[in-house]
C-alpha cells in the first residue's frame, strides 16, 4: 500500500487518523439531531393521597406515558390514588424504566440507522460474493476496508455498531432494569450475519474493528512483513481470558454501581469526536498506534461483541475451511495470518480455534488455492500430514 519507508508508513497512520476525526467531525455536525447519548435517571415526586394525573403533573409526565405504564384505557382513569399502583419505589422504578425508554428512542437518528442497515446489506453482500468466489485480492481488500471505515463510521457515525448493542443492552438493563427492543432487533441481525457466515461483521461491517486493521495493513508490505517493528501475535488464551474478564468487569460493575466502564474508552467515539473525553482520546489513541504491531488489539482484548461473536462462530455456516488434497503443507498460511488462527484451522491439533475475522490473508499467499471461504465442513488433515517429507 505504501513504500517500505517507517517515516512514509508513520505519515500515512497519522494522515488516516486525522482525516478520520476530521471528517467524522464535520460528518457529525451536518447530521445533527439530538445526541447520542444514555438516559439519567431523575427523583420523582410522590405523596401520598396523589393522583395519578397529579403525580404526572408534578413530574412534568406526560397522560400517554402514565396510561402506559399503569395500562389504564381512559383519561378517567387518571384519577386513580397513586397507591392502587404500586409502592413508591415500585412506581419510581417502573416510570424511571418508561423514560429510560423514551430517551432511548428520542436519542436515535432513525434515518441514518435505517441507511446503515440497508448499507450493511449490499456492502457485506458484496464482499461476500468476493471471498465465495475467491476475488478478494490484496489491493481491493484494502479499498473494501476503506470503504468500511468511511461509510459506517465517518458517514453513517458511531451508532450503531455491533458492540454497543450488547454493551448498551446490558447498562440500561442494569441500570433501569428495561429492554430496549430495537436494540435487540440489531443485535439479533448482528449475531445472525455472525451464524451466516463467520465473524463477518467484526471483519468487515464493524467501523471500530476495520478502522484499526487498516493500520495494521498500513504496516505491512505486500508479503505480509511489518514495515516499522514487529507484528505481535498474541497467544489465544491470553487475549480471550483478558477479555472474558474485562467483559465480567464490566457486568459486575454495571449491576453494582449502575457505572459503563467501557464508555470512556470506546473506541467508536471516534466518529462522533465531540464526545470525546481526554482519557478516551489518549486511549484510542494508543489502541490506534498498538495496531500497528497487533492485529485488531480491541477486537482480541475488549470488545464485548467480539467475545460472542466467538462463541457464534463454531456454529457459523461460512467459513475458512482448507483441502488437505491438494494442500502440501508449507504452512504458508499460518505464517501470513495476522493472528493464531489459522495455525489452529489448519493443524486442528487444538480443541479451541481463536477468533477469525475471514480477512482472507491466508488465500493470498496459499500457493495451490486449497483455501476457500465455503460452507464445507473443516476436515481434519490427514496423520502425518505436516511430518512428511
Amino acid at each position: 500500500m505504501v513504500k517500505d519507508s517507517p517515516l512514509l508508513t508513520i505519515v500515512h497512520v497519522l494522515a488516516l487518523i486525522a482525516l478520520v476525526i476530521g471528517a467524522s467531525a464535520l460528518s457529525s455536525g451536518l447530521w445533527g439531531g439530538p445526541p447520542e447519548k444514555p438516559s439519567k435517571s431523575r427523583q420523582l415526586v410522590i405523596t401520598e393521597g396523589m393522583t395519578a394525573a397529579q403525580f404526572g403533573e408534578a413530574n412534568q409526565l406526560p397522560d400517554a406515558l402514565l396510561k402506559e405504564a399503569f395500562n389504564l384505557s381512559s383519561d378517567a382513569e387518571l384519577d386513580k390514588k397513586i397507591a392502587e399502583f404500586g409502592a413508591p419505589r415500585e412506581i419510581s422504578s417502573l416510570i424511571a424504566g418508561k423514560l429510560a425508554l423514551a430517551a432511548e428512542h428520542a436519542g436515535k437518528n432513525w434515518l441514518k440507522i435505517r441507511l446503515k442497515f440497508a448499507s450493511w446489506l449490499l456492502f457485506l453482500s458484496l464482499v461476500f460474493i468476493y471471498l465465495s468466489r475467491r476475488k478478494l485480492t490484496p489491493s481491493r481488500r484494502i479499498w473494501l476496508l476503506c470503504s468500511s471505515v468511511f461509510l459506517f463510521g465517518v458517514v453513517l457515525g458511531a451508532d450503531p455498531g455491533p458492540m454497543g448493542t450488547i454493551k448498551d443492552a446490558i447498562h440500561l438493563y442494569g441500570t433501569e432494569h428495561v429492554i430496549f427492543p430495537p436494540r435487540m432487533i440489531a443485535l439479533a441481525l448482528f449475531l445472525a450475519l455472525v451464524v451466516l457466515a463467520n465473524k463477518y461483521i467484526c471483519g468487515w461491517g464493524c467501523q471500530a474493528g476495520t478502522l484499526q486493521e487498516l493500520v495494521y495493513r498500513i504496516n505491512s508490505t505486500e508479503k505480509q512483513e511489518p514495515r516499522i517493528g514487529r507484528h505481535v501475535k498474541l497467544p489465544f488464551v491470553v487475549t480471550n481470558t483478558f477479555r472474558t474478564l474485562f467483559f465480567g468487569t464490566f457486568v459486575l460493575v454495571v449491576f453494582l454501581r449502575g457505572t459503563d466502564i467501557i464508555a470512556p474508552l470506546d473506541p467508536f467515539k471516534i466518529y462522533n469526536p465531540a464526545s470525546l473525553a481526554l482519557s478516551g482520546g489518549i486511549f484510542i489513541a494508543a489502541l490506534l498506534l498498538l495496531s500497528m504491531f497487533v492485529y485488531r488489539p480491541w477486537c482480541h482484548l475488549f470488545c464485548p461483541f467480539g467475545l460472542v461473536g466467538w462463541l457464534l462462530e463454531k456454529v457459523s455456516r461460512a467459513k475458512i475451511t482448507v483441502d488437505y488434497q491438494t494442500c502440501i503443507a508449507c504452512q504458508k498460511c499460518a505464517a501470513a495470518c495476522p493472528s493464531t488462527v489459522m495455525g489452529a484451522i489448519l493443524r486442528r491439533d487444538k480443541q479451541t480455534i481463536p477468533d477469525c475475522f475471514a480477512c482472507y490473508t491466508c488465500r493470498d499467499v496459499c500457493p495451490t488455492g486449497s483455501i476457500q471461504f465455503s460452507k464445507n465442513k473443516r476436515a481434519l488433515p490427514p496423520k502425518d500430514h505436516f511430518t512428511k517429507k
